[in-house]
């Protein structure tokens, strides 16, 4: 009896789902509606997912998270590398941040990538060097998805890897779009042409990166285009640099001059050992003056620049309303150029740093230097090494620091005594320790750390034989 009400009541219920299932295609055919939640909500049920899995993890010891990854060796059947286990042996606390996991050179192949998945889900990693790992298109691919879905570092290098396929590209942009902890990346010594540009470039208009390394990366003509196309209305990028890329005074200025008039947001542009010349200047300087908010530090160093692309920054340099650094070091700016541009910088209220280093300046230089010093009490920091200033011009400079209340460091250098008598070897050294005091009389009175001028970081032990007065 039992078990024929029961099979009453069940054809009952599927009489009932029967006729709620022709209703609910009545309502269909009367009017289709289909809702999603919110993008938001989407995303953030995916990252509340993902932060239960390191939530997990994290109940886990370092010498568990190692014994872990030897396991997840032995299962994909590769050799712990010692390496990585030297460096979890002095990490930090599992669930915190540990400074590095340095792979650069180790040569990961694809099942070597897998092994590595327990320590990004457990840890969080201030930096990740993948530089000249040998990465395939496999390996590269998992590892990256990897580190996006567990949000693994803030700082990833994945330069000098030349094997990456399209897959890899294609893992690379949804990392830079996705991630919310990610915020510097260096893709350096690799080819950005077709499809990796593309994908870079579609990337960053979504992208919470601040900082993005692309030295010697092929990026002049279409290229930069595509890129450049993005970053106009990219609104989270403060540095972009661009060093060794074959950049031209042509199509590829042009195209950095648009950037410059319509991205308010990036904050330092290194252009450093390119070959944008007084053309390419001119371009530049006409982005600059759309600046009102934005760019504080422009680097030109080694641009094939002479006293001719000077004129264009004369222009320039009285209308600057943000620029704080600039670096014209290895140009032929020559006396003539710092004559051109000696009275606007005398007006200009924005440059706190100025280099000028190894630009063919001699004593006639360094006095027009000086007379810009006497009139200017915003400049903080002067980089004159690797020129030619002798006796005369340093008086000059020591005459201008008498005037000059803001000037806190000037970089010279010594000129060796061999080649000078004992009066003129003296008189030098004394003049250079005027200098000094006075520069550390200006620090002290302002409250400025005195320091060399901020070089790119390939220049940031400072060049051989060079000394900083203050």
């Amino acid at each position: 009896m039992t078990r024929c009400n029961d099979k009453e009541n069940e054809e009952q219920s599927d009489d009932g789902a029967e006729k709620l299932d022709e209703n609910q295609k009545k309502r269909r055919k009367e009017g289709k509606r289909v809702s999603f939640p919110p993008d938001e909500q989407i995303v953030s049920v995916f990252a509340e997912h993902r932060s239960t899995d390191r939530k997990a993890d994290s109940c886990l010891t370092l010498a568990e998270v190692m014994v872990a990854y030897q396991q997840n060796c032995t299962r994909h059947q590769v050799q712990p590398r010692s390496h990585i286990l030297q460096q979890l042996q002095q990490g930090a606390r599992v669930g915190g941040s540990v400074k590095c996991l340095d792979l650069k050179g180790e040569r990961l192949d694809h099942r070597s990538c897998e092994a590595l998945e327990v320590v990004l889900k457990s840890l969080h990693f201030d930096f990740i060097n993948l530089q000249a790992a040998q990465l395939e298109e496999n390996g590269a691919s998992s590892l990256l998805d990897m580190i996006s879905y567990y949000e693994s570092t803030t700082h990833l290098d994945i330069s000098d890897n030349s094997s990456m396929g399209t897959s890899s590209w294609k893992a690379l942009a949804h990392l830079i779009k996705q991630s919310v902890r990610l915020s510097r990346l260096d893709v350096c010594n690799m080819p950005m042409v077709d499809y990796p540009a593309q994908s870079l470039s579609k990337a960053l208009l979504t992208s919470r990166l601040t900082v993005l390394h692309l030295r010697n990366a092929q990026l002049s003509g279409v290229p930069l285009y595509t890129l450049v196309g993005a970053l106009k209305t990219n609104k989270t990028l403060q540095e972009l640099h661009l060093t060794n890329n074959l950049l031209n005074s042509y199509q590829d200025a042009l195209q950095l001059g648009d950037l410059l008039r319509y991205n308010s947001t990036l904050q330092t542009l290194e252009l450093s050992n390119n070959a944008l010349a007084d053309d390419g200047l001119e371009e530049l300087c006409d982005g600059l003056r759309w600046q009102t908010a934005g760019l504080k530090v422009l680097l030109l160093r080694n641009n094939q620049i002479t006293s001719e692309g000077m004129v264009h920054l004369a222009k320039t340099l009285p209308v600057l309303k943000v620029l704080e650094v600039l670096d014209l070091g290895e140009n032929l700016l020559e006396n003539e150029g710092i004559h051109v541009i000696r009275e606007p910088l005398m007006v200009n209220c924005s440059v706190l740093q100025l280099s000028l280093a190894q630009s063919n300046i001699t004593c006639e230089g360094a006095v027009a230097l000086a007379e810009f010093l006497a009139e200017n009490h915003r400049i903080q920091r002067l980089d004159l090494s690797k020129n030619e200033v002798k006796i005369g011009g340093l008086m000059a400079l020591s005459l201008a620091l008498k005037i000059n209340s803001s000037l806190v460091s000037l970089d010279l250098d010594l000129i060796p005594s061999h080649d000078q008598d004992e009066f003129l070897s003296e008189t030098q050294t004394r003049l250079r320790e005027e200098i000094t005091q006075r520069c550390l009389a200006n620090a002290a009175h302002s409250g400025h750390a005195v320091e060399t001028f901020g070089r790119s970081p390939a220049d940031a032990d400072g060049p051989d034989g060079s000394t900083t007065a203050a």
